[in-house]
């Protein structure tokens, strides 16, 4: 190790031994500071672990956490990055707060789609993992292929890497790659010819532009699609979901090659996340009643179903940030066998995404068909959302619209129904934790541990 990469080292070490201590909080800030005074320290630092990396538009967060739960109930050192600082600073910072220790080590990291090629200038991953691309932050991404030429470039860094990804998105697809890939995907019913909605975006063949067709669809476009006019179809599948046994709203049963899991979470989109993270697992070769420990592990991860009480009010907070995903949200709450009231806070900044017309995507219009007594509408961009849930066919009568978080938290404690649903925008998550923290409902506030 050189002078520089050492006294960044300890630089980076140090800032963050005093923000822990005495300012509780800075995940980002002493990777920013190692950095600056050596831009390779990740190549020092990551240099004995085998590193696996989450990426995509939807699923990172849970599919990282589940990947860990599972790998930690084979290996003794597993490193993650559970702030969510999934950037370049944020993944140095994960890396300075490793303790010293032997035997193999694994670091699982969440990446965002746009940095991983500058994170993969300075480490070699073993195994990349691809949850999904979908339409998200227009403003900062681009479209979808746009997207997922990011991630692939990034990949390319480490070619000898094995891409582990969804078999059932027809856009990891649909161009070669340099690095191997994996499969994993649904092949739990029999076929039957269908097309995906019309409103669905990345359903034409990459080989001849036509409208793909399907035997079977899960959500949005994922399925076992096939071209009617050329050859193009969804490859063979490496890691299978073979049966659903049971979907709940607070959970779901499944058989993934052969073996029998539960997940403590509801909602198809969750269970896409518990696969690939099966998957993962058997790609290490981690046994299935290991598998099924991990999956098991009831620890709701930031925004993805935590359930916060409100003087009372069981509060169920979800995170939605593009309209496939807030699609699924709903898709989920709808199995709910209780009524519940709604709360919708919408923030526009650039950790959101500043264009907030997707929300006009979304299936809000289920929601009218729910029985939903009392619904809030807040956030910055409140009136947007409070307009979106009227032209969806929600009563007007039946909406309450503020920006002030402090008073969406004292009109959750009024509303009429036992069980809440909060969904909310990135940062209008972050804003709402830190009011709950200070208020004492919860413990966390604006981290993402």
């Amino acid at each position: 190790m050189g002078i520089r990469s050492y006294f960044a080292a300890f630089v980076g070490k140090t800032s963050q031994w005093i923000l822990k201590n005495f300012f509780k909080g800075g995940s980002s800030l002493p990777g920013k500071l190692a950095l600056s005074i050596d831009p390779h320290i990740l190549d020092y630092l990551a240099k004995d672990y085998q590193v696996v990396v989450v990426t995509g538009t939807n699923g990172k967060t849970l599919t990282t956490a589940l990947t860990v739960n599972i790998l930690r109930q084979e290996f003794d050192n597993v490193l993650t990055n559970p702030t969510g600082a999934n950037m370049v600073q944020g993944i140095v910072s994960t890396f300075l707060s490793a303790k010293k220790t032997s035997g193999k080590k694994f670091a699982v990291l969440e990446i965002d789609e746009a940095s991983l090629s500058k994170v993969t200038e300075y480490i070699k991953p073993e195994l990349f993992v691809f949850t999904n691309i979908f339409r998200d932050q227009m403003d900062r991404y681009g479209e979808i292929y746009t997207t997922y030429q990011l991630i692939v470039d990034g990949a390319a860094k480490s070619p000898n890497a094995t891409i582990l990804t969804n078999g059932d998105s027809p856009i990891f697809n649909s161009i070669d790659t340099v690095n191997p890939r994996k499969y994993y995907g649904f092949d739990h019913e029999e076929d039957h010819e269908q097309m995906a909605h019309y409103n669905t975006d990345g359903v034409l063949c990459p080989k001849c532009q036509h409208i793909l067709h399907y035997k079977m669809i899960t959500y949005a476009n994922l399925g076992k699609y096939y071209c009617p006019n050329c050859d193009f179809h969804r490859p063979e599948l490496d890691y299978k979901l073979t049966e659903l046994k049971n979907m709940t709203n607070t959970s779901a049963e499944f058989i993934i090659d052969g073996n029998e899991y539960k997940l403590e979470v509801g909602g198809m989109y969750n269970i896409y996340n518990a696969l690939a993270a099966t998957a993962v697992a058997e790609y290490y070769t981690v046994s299935p009643e290991k598998i099924r420990a991990g999956l098991g592990y009831d620890e709701k991860v930031f925004g993805r179903q935590e359930v916060i009480e409100i003087d009372g009010k069981q509060c169920t907070l979800v995170l939605v940030k593009n309209p496939v995903g807030l699609n699924q949200v709903i898709d989920m709450i709808g199995l709910s066998p209780y009524q519940f009231s709604l709360v919708c806070l919408l923030n526009a900044n650039y950790a959101d995404g500043i264009d907030v017309s997707w929300i006009w995507d979304g299936n809000h219009e289920s929601f009218a068909e729910m029985d939903i007594p009392q619904v809030i509408a807040g956030g910055d961009r409140h009136k947007d959302m409070a307009l979106r849930l009227k032209v969806a066919g929600i009563d007007e009568n039946k909406i309450t619209e503020t920006q002030n978080l402090d008073e969406v938290i004292d009109n959750i404690k009024d509303l009429p129904t036992e069980h809440v649903y909060i969904l909310a925008t990135y940062t209008a998550v972050l804003q709402l934790r830190k009011k709950l923290a200070d208020k004492g409902y919860m413990e966390g506030g604006m981290s993402r541990g």
